[in-house]
């Protein structure tokens, strides 16, 4: 068969399940203006459904399948113009200081909460990424280095889902009872709570000047997505230099992180306009969403029953972790 018919073969497989993730994102979409919460919990949740309802068929597979690798990956890359080199100027020596330690207290002691509690490397660090950055985005961009299997990668955005959305009814109340000031409390929760539409929800709960704090804070942990990515692939690269000889050839970035950069670096250049930007970060939700509800068509409860309840012990203790870390460098940044 030629390249061209291959091809041709290859997209033609891809359609019914793409149009299926289409379908699904709108879904989730409707769901987050009524419910009020992220489309991509939304299509995390939608996805579940239809694996577990039996309705991801083998014609199907394929465009979930691009969904939640190709369409992911796209969309961290979008992600990369919501953020500006200026932002960690704006924040200060101190400030970034204060986040980088937050950002490496949480992503080293996750990882040493999920050894203690006998929990496998890959879930440990897919964990510790999502709740130190972003949320699933991260987990997301950290899943290609992490050796995790489906059910892992869905149970750490299963977590830092539930805690992150906790975190909108929980820190809100510690703070009025700590008598928090609206500068510190923004600081606290863009250190402290995981996907950015979570800051925000967390932030304005509070009062709406906390909310600006908050989004600076947040967006510079962000930043160091990129970074902390680079240094694992470094990492597992010198630890498998003499058994893996494919690890070796395999590039230490992937390359949906360089296109992240590369955004970050379009964004400061000031070429775009307002609209473009606010079209991008449209494009960046839905392409994301697209990705989780392929992440969620792969998750079987029965299959999923088999990790116990350790993960959730990991996730509430890594909630804990996070919080107080992010608060006592609120503390030093106010």
């Amino acid at each position: 068969m030629s390249d061209e018919r291959l091809g041709s073969a290859h997209h033609s497989s891809l359609g019914p399940g793409v149009v299926l993730v289409v379908v699904a994102v709108v879904g989730a979409f409707v769901i987050g203006g009524v419910v009020d919460v992220s489309p991509l919990v939304g299509g995390v949740v939608l996805g579940v459904l239809a694996a577990n309802l039996g309705l991801i068929t083998p014609m199907l597979q394929p465009g979930v399948t691009f969904a939640a690798k190709r369409l992911l990956r796209t969309g961290v890359v979008v992600l990369g113009l919501r953020l500006s080199f200026d932002q960690v100027r704006d924040l200060g020596v101190v400030g970034a200081l204060a986040v980088v330690a937050v950002v490496v207290a949480t992503f080293f002691g996750v990882q040493l909460l999920a050894r203690a509690l006998g929990i496998s490397p890959g879930l440990g660090l897919l964990v510790a990424t999502g709740y130190s950055i972003c949320g699933a985005s991260a987990v997301a961009a950290m899943e290609p280095l992490a050796d995790a299997d489906e059910e892992e990668v869905a149970y750490a955005i299963g977590l830092v889902t539930l805690c992150g959305s906790l975190s909108i009814i929980v820190l809100p109340l510690i703070g009025h009872l700590l008598d928090l000031a609206n500068g510190q409390f923004g600081t606290w929760a863009g250190a402290g709570v995981h996907d950015v539409g979570q800051v925000t929800a967390t932030a304005s709960a509070y009062a709406e000047s906390a909310l600006a704090p908050a989004t600076l804070v947040k967006l510079t942990r962000v930043i160091l997505l990129a970074p902390l990515v680079a240094g694992v692939g470094l990492w597992r690269r010198h630890q498998h230099r003499a058994i893996d000889e494919a690890t070796q050839r395999s590039p230490i970035v992937p390359l949906f992180v360089v296109g992240f950069l590369a955004m970050i670096g379009l964004r400061a250049t000031g070429w775009l306009s307002a609209d473009s930007l606010a079209t991008a970060k449209e494009v960046e939700q839905a392409l994301l969403t697209a990705g989780m509800f392929g992440l969620g068509c792969g998750v079987a409860f029965g299959r999923l029953r088999r990790l116990g309840g350790r993960p959730l012990v990991l996730g509430l203790a890594s909630w804990a972790l996070v919080a107080a870390a992010a608060l006592a460098a609120s503390a030093v940044v106010s």
